[in-house]
């Protein structure tokens, strides 16, 4: 037999295993918490294989800069730049100059 303690506030009915009240609601329930369950599994593994692949992104790209950086100090326009300033900074402005009227051109 189910016994019901009423308070302004709340209401709580204390029902043995046996005893089901809400036969439709409780199997909505149980289903809505399982499909919750799945999707939270799903996410987890989604998540540690984003994780997993930002990390390995993350090394690649250090390995390239290091890489990139090694290449562009023994590179020869770098050694110029350095030899040369004002003639480096005179061959961008043209190069800038003739990109932009290129550019605006109809």
């Amino acid at each position: 037999m189910a016994t019901t303690t009423a308070s302004p506030k709340t209401r709580t009915t204390d029902t043995s295993a046996s005893e089901t009240t809400h036969p439709y609601t409780d199997k909505a329930q149980e289903t809505l918490h399982s499909s919750v369950d799945k999707l939270a599994s799903s996410a987890a593994k989604a998540e540690e294989n984003l994780r997993a692949s930002a990390a390995d992104s993350a090394e690649n790209m250090a390995e390239r800069k290091a890489q990139l950086d090694a290449k562009w100090k023994r590179s020869g326009v770098r050694k110029y730049a350095i030899e040369n300033p004002i003639a480096t900074a005179g061959i961008a402005f043209a190069a800038g100059m003739l990109v932009t009227s290129l550019l605006r051109k109809k």
